[in-house]
């Protein structure tokens, strides 16, 4: 390990985080009897102008009057190039204090958009002398962000996630596509002619880089790296198929934009008992080659070592977080 130790963010349970229109009270309710593991509860996209000030009433009601125990409860403010922000901020920590987890800030562009709200939570936390501190949650879905990734990530010790935002980020970047999140036809790639003259067309992912450059930053910063939307709410497939990519590259979980999302992200980020097993075999080899003074064995076959522990421990660290609930 190198000498920088990095401190790591609180270990939350982040397998589904359910977007949740503060407009709407029937979704609030509904989101606090469901199964996600974060709910976050939206201000800024799924909000018209015009409900703004509506919703963020429900939402201070819904944090005083709705049972949100066994869930991390988010709350995601509006940019802070708007003039909605502010009150956001203030209305909901001062009129509610004490029952939000975490702040959401979309479109982190800075680590100076971060150090600003921070500035603003902690006099708030000061003035209404609340204990428990508030951690943020970062969206990267700018080319600004992307680019800034690492002073964002590393910009306050309130930060506990980043997140991939698929579609502004597509938007920003000036991508040719419409959908959020998922494959692309045009994205592929052509083989070279088989002996027969045929050649082959193989869809790739055009979303591999972002997020593998997210999972680097926030791992390199105790985070929790989180994949963002999937906008096909009827394609179950797709979505797994999208939340398996992101699972393999290091994501702990994935956004849920409809209640039906949620049960499909909490199977996927949930070791499955055949790789609990694995691993867990994994280390009890390792024990025992300890033991007899080796430092690499053969497990089914393959080369187990050192290394192999770190990753055994991971599964098995996340099936218990899993059990804890």
């Amino acid at each position: 390990m190198s000498f920088t130790l990095v401190d790591q963010a609180p270990a939350r349970l982040n397998r589904s985080e359910q977007a949740v229109p503060g407009s709407n009270t029937k979704f609030l309710e509904k989101a606090a009897k469901g199964d996600a593991d974060v709910v976050f509860l939206d201000l800024e996209d799924a909000v018209a102008p015009s409900e703004k000030e509506q919703a963020r009433k429900n939402i201070i009601a819904a944090l005083n009057d709705l049972d949100w125990s066994g869930k991390t409860v988010s709350l995601r403010i509006n940019g802070l190039d708007t003039h909605y922000m502010y009150r956001d901020v203030i209305d909901v920590l001062e009129q509610a204090p004490g029952k939000l987890d975490l702040i959401m800030i979309p479109k982190a562009g800075t680590a100076a958009d971060v150090y600003a709200l921070d500035m603003l939570v902690t006099q708030i936390e000061t003035a209404t002398k609340v204990d428990k501190r508030i951690g943020f949650e970062l969206i990267i879905e700018t080319a600004l962000g992307m680019r800034n990734i690492h002073e964002i990530a590393g910009a306050s010790p309130r930060n506990e996630s980043l997140h991939f935002g698929v579609a502004d980020y597509a938007a920003s970047t000036k991508a040719r596509t419409t959908a959020i999140g998922g494959p692309n036809a045009d994205y592929g790639v052509l083989t070279d002619p088989l002996d027969d003259g045929q050649r082959a067309y193989h869809w790739g992912d055009m979303w591999h880089y972002a997020i593998a450059r997210m999972v680097v930053a926030a791992r390199a910063h105790g985070l929790r790296p989180v994949d963002g939307p999937f906008g096909d709410i009827g394609d179950h497939d797709g979505y797994r198929a999208q939340a398996l990519r992101a699972a393999v590259l290091g994501c702990e979980g994935k956004w849920a934009i409809h209640p039906s999302q949620v049960t499909l992200a909490n199977e996927v980020f949930s070791p499955s008992d055949k790789e609990v097993a694995h691993a867990q075999a994994i280390l009890d080899a390792m024990e025992q080659a300890g033991k007899e003074g080796k430092g690499a064995v053969t497990l089914n076959g393959r080369l187990i070592d050192i290394a192999s522990i770190k990753q055994a421990q991971v599964m098995v660290d996340k099936a218990r977080q899993v059990r804890a609930g």
